[in-house]
C-alpha cells in the first residue's frame, strides 16, 4: 500500500487543515510495520527541526551506550556557566547541578532541557551524531551543532545585540525575519521522512539494543506536553510518545501514536505559521488534526 496520490481525499483533507489554522505544513505518517502505508505531504522537504535534533542526539548516545565507548552512569556536573538558555529545566536553575549522562538524556527529552542536550552533545559528539544519520541512511539529516549553534546563528542572522532580542524579532509581526534565519542549512535539519525513519528504527529495535530502543521509547513516552501531537489523539487507550520542536515561526513534532488495537503509527509533521507570535493555539493542534487525518486515512485502507 502506497501513499495517497497528490490531491487525494486525505491529503486535500489535511492541507485544509493547514490552511485553517494560518500555517504551511509537511507530514509524514506510516504504520510502523507497514512503512509503505503512509500519507506524505511534500515529506522530503527539509526545514530547521529546532528540538528535534536531541532525538538523533539520543540515538547515537545509546549507540555508544552499546559499543562501551560512553558509560551512561558517568556523572556531570554542570554549573552556572554552563547553562544554555530555554524555558525548562537546568536551564532555569542558579546552583550546579549534578547527575548521570543518562538523566541528562532523559531531561533533554521530557522537557527539552537545552542544558542537558547541549551537555550530552558535547559528551556524544557533534560529528559522531552526524555520521550516525549518515550510517542510518538519513543524509538530509544534520545537527550543526545543536541549540548552541541555532542561537548563535541567530544572532548572526539578525544583528541583534542580544539572544533575547534576536528572538523578539523573528516573533515580530511587523518584522520581516532576516534571509538565513530558516535556512537549513546552517542549523539542526531534518525532513519529515528521515525522521519518520529514525523513529521506525526506533520502535522496532534497529537504532540500537533492544534494551537502550526500550529505554528511548519510555523517555519518548514521558513527554509531558499534549498540545500538538497529541491533541489529536486524546484517548486514556492511546500512547502517545514524541518529541516537540519550535522555532521563531516553525512549530514541530516527531513522534509515535499507538492504538488500542496494536497498531502502532510514525507521525511526523512540521509547520510554519503565516504570524509569528509566539502563542498560536491553533498552530499547534493542526499537528494533532493532521495527524489524526493520516491516520484515521491508514486505519480505513487497513480495514477494507
Amino acid at each position: 500500500m502506497t501513499a495517497p496520490g497528490r490531491g487525494s481525499s486525505v491529503e486535500r483533507t489535511i492541507r485544509g487543515l493547514f490552511d485553517d489554522a494560518g500555517v504551511r505544513g509537511w507530514l509524514h505518517v506510516a504504520a510502523v510495520h507497514r512503512p509503505e502505508a503512509q500519507v506524505v505531504i511534500d515529506a522530503d522537504a527539509r526545514l530547521p527541526m529546532g528540538s528535534i535534533y536531541k532525538v538523533p542526539v539520543m540515538v547515537a548516545f545509546c549507540r555508544l551506550a552499546d559499543a562501551g565507548l560512553l558509560d551512561p552512569a558517568r556523572r556531570l556536573t554542570l554549573h552556572p556557566r554552563d547553562r544554555v538558555p530555554g524555558p525548562t529545566g537546568i536551564s532555569v536553575l542558579h546552583d550546579a547541578v549534578t547527575m548521570s549522562l543518562r538523566d541528562l538524556v532523559v531531561l533533554m527529552m521530557t522537557i527539552s532541557d537545552n542544558t542537558a542536550a547541549d551537555a550530552v552533545l558535547h559528551a556524544v559528539g557533534a560529528d559522531v551524531v552526524d555520521a550516525m544519520c549518515q550510517d542510518l541512511g538519513l543524509p538530509a539529516t544534520r545537527i550543526h551543532g545543536g541549540v548552541v549553534n541555532t542561537f548563535s546563528r541567530l544572532l548572526a542572522d539578525t544583528g541583534a545585540a542580544s539572544l533575547d532580542a534576536a528572538l523578539a524579532q523573528v516573533t515580530d509581526n511587523d518584522t520581516v525575519a532576516p534571509d538565513g534565519v530558516y535556512d537549513p542549512a546552517y542549523k539542526a535539519s531534518s525532513t519529515p521522512a528521515e525522521l519518520a525513519r529514525l523513529l521506525r528504527a526506533i520502535w522496532t529495535d534497529q537504532a540500537a539494543s533492544a534494551e537502550r530502543c526500550a529505554f528511548m521509547r519510555t523517555v519518548m513516552r514521558r513527554q509531558p506536553w499534549a498540545h500538538r501531537l497529541g491533541s489529536g489523539f486524546p484517548y486514556d487507550d492511546v500512547i502517545v510518545s514524541g518529541k516537540t520542536g519550535s522555532f521563531g515561526a516553525l512549530r514541530h513534532e516527531a513522534g509515535v501514536v499507538e492504538l488500542a488495537d496494536g497498531s502502532t503509527y510514525t507521525a511526523v509533521v512540521f509547520t510554519q505559521a503565516a504570524r509569528a507570535d509566539t502563542k498560536l493555539p491553533r498552530a499547534d493542534a493542526v499537528i494533532g488534526a493532521a495527524a489524526r487525518a493520516a491516520v484515521e486515512a491508514l486505519q480505513g485502507r487497513r480495514e477494507t
